[in-house]
């Protein structure tokens, strides 16, 4: 299991993923579990195993805001937060009961010691700026439900269609119609 995660992001060798099995947690959370605060300082990422987790911020009318939802082998942190070690300003919450895999930030600085190797854990954090940099594109509501049934349609079977349509950042009414019209097979514009 752990070398198929690490080779996921580089090639190690077999005492990299012996080092990397010895030094790394397997932790169990429970649905609704918050997994970071807002006002914490994210001090880990965390691979997801089983389950699912979200990321949101809470906006004025004490609704959630979802930034991210993250379905297994995909891994979650706030990147804000971890790379300027600041306080956060979303909340990352177990949506299901999960296995996750964690990983301090004392652990890569000390895999990293041992082996350069574990310097290709960044790539790691370019997937979350890949992410980020899917909202900065300007696309309807119609590519941006096509964008996530194409790249991670499992989304649309795990999460609440009111969830996806708040990471989506459009209404769940609009959703629906695209989902509507889709179904239909009609032209939207």
């Amino acid at each position: 299991m752990f070398s198929e995660i690490l080779r996921a992001t580089g090639m190690y060798s077999d005492m990299d993923v012996r080092l990397f099995e010895r030094v790394v947690s397997v932790r169990e959370v429970r649905r609704n579990e918050v997994l970071l605060q807002k006002g914490e300082v994210c001090r880990s990422l965390a691979l997801i195993l089983e389950g699912a987790v979200f990321q949101y911020k809470d906006n004025l009318e004490k609704e959630r805001d979802i930034i991210d939802l993250h379905l297994p082998n995909e891994w979650v942190f706030n990147y804000t937060s971890l790379l300027g070690q600041k306080p956060s300003e979303t909340f990352i919450e177990a949506f299901a009961d999960s296995r996750i895999i964690e990983l301090s930030l004392e652990t890569v600085h000390y895999l990293t010691g041992k082996s350069l190797a574990f310097l290709q854990l960044n790539r790691v954090l370019e997937g979350a700026v890949s992410r980020l940099q899917f909202f900065d594109q300007a696309m309807t509501p119609l590519e941006k439900y096509q964008f996530i049934l194409k790249t991670r349609p499992q989304l649309v079977q795990v999460f609440p269609l009111k969830m996806i349509a708040s990471y989506l950042k459009i209404t769940p009414e609009t959703l629906s119609r695209v989902r509507e019209k889709m179904a239909r097979g009609e032209d939207i514009s």
